[in-house]
């Protein structure tokens, strides 16, 4: 299994010099959010795109998806898995979601005194072609973006520039007048900063009309929307403008798996949801899901979730398992 994450120690000099500032930062970020956030897992804040994240304790994995996002810890560490793929990240690093993925993702560091607390803003692909278009090319590469089609997933080192724009954003909490009118600019700021990072041409991906991360973004569309019917690989095809052939490995490329894996996917945590919030019967669930037999289901969701769909249902109950991602 191959592990993604960033070595805290591998600083450049300039990095070093500011490691004390960078400090008082984490430091002050971890304050804001903790202040924010009175109980573990999502609150929802004023500035629509940004969401706080708490957990008092270490998580068991939770299967869920990641929207395009990133995220920065601002205490504990985390890890996400992705097929065979776990990143790791915490204060030193930030994680990026540059397409919607399916993973696995669980706190590993937390305390009631010390929790884990993480930063999210949702990012919009408008927002990045914008900051494409009026700067001809905010990464500050010179490898063309279009040339690179790579993981919808991964972490990258934090700066003292991309930290210091992110606390200046959550501080507009403490003012909500000023949030109409500078949160926008703020969050400018902060996606500008993430393009200007070492994998900046990644993420310019989603904002590209003629990227294949944008392409596989309309695919991926589709199968979130139709999930539950029964999907022809050359239909989806054209509609990524591709052969079967080159959508199967750019998707997996991108993904870390097939079409058809991503769909399973979807149905699952789908059915699950149904389980779990509805309290549907494992027939209903997984007829409504798409699956034609139940055995199928039955032997699909046991090999994704650990076990067999009542009593994983039954053991998230019984442990007042939050059904969602922190």
């Amino acid at each position: 299994m191959q592990i993604t994450s960033v070595n805290p120690n591998n600083v450049s000099g300039t990095q070093a010099v500011a490691a004390l500032p960078f400090d008082l930062q984490l430091q002050e970020l971890a304050q804001c959010i903790e202040r924010f956030t009175k109980q573990e897992g999502f609150t929802n804040t004023a500035i629509a795109a940004v969401q706080l994240i708490r957990s008092d304790h270490p998580t068991s994995r939770t299967h869920t998806f990641y929207e395009p996002s990133v995220c920065i810890i601002a205490q504990g560490q985390k890890q996400a898995v992705l097929g065979n793929e776990i990143y790791r990240y915490n204060p030193a690093n930030y994680l990026v979601a540059s397409v919607d993925v399916p993973v696995t993702g669980q706190v590993l560091e937390a305390t009631p005194e010390k929790p884990y607390l993480c930063f999210r803003l949702a990012l919009e692909p408008q927002q990045i072609s914008e900051l494409l278009l009026a700067s001809g090319d905010a990464t500050g590469h010179t490898a063309s973006p279009t040339a690179a089609s790579r993981r919808g997933l991964f972490v990258s080192k934090v700066n003292a520039p991309l930290l210091d724009a992110v606390l200046r954003l959550i501080r507009l909490l403490e003012t909500p007048m000023d949030i109409p009118v500078l949160a926008p600019l703020l969050i400018r700021e902060i996606v500008y900063r993430l393009l200007q990072g070492e994998q900046g041409e990644t993420l310019a991906q989603i904002a590209l009309a003629d990227s294949h991360a944008q392409q596989i973004a309309k695919v991926i569309n589709t199968l979130k929307r139709d999930y539950h019917k029964n999907l022809r690989i050359d239909d989806l095809a054209r509609e990524a403008c591709m052969s079967s052939s080159s959508l199967h490995a750019h998707f997996k490329t991108i993904t870390n798996m097939t079409p058809l894996q991503y769909q399973k996917q979807l149905r699952l945590q789908e059915a699950r949801r149904l389980l779990f919030a509805e309290q549907l019967d494992a027939a209903t669930a997984s007829h409504r899901v798409g699956y034609e037999s139940p055995s199928q289901f039955n032997r699909e969701y046991h090999r994704l979730f650990g076990l067999p769909p009542l009593r994983d249902i039954a053991r998230l109950r019984s442990s007042s398992a939050l059904f969602g991602e922190v």
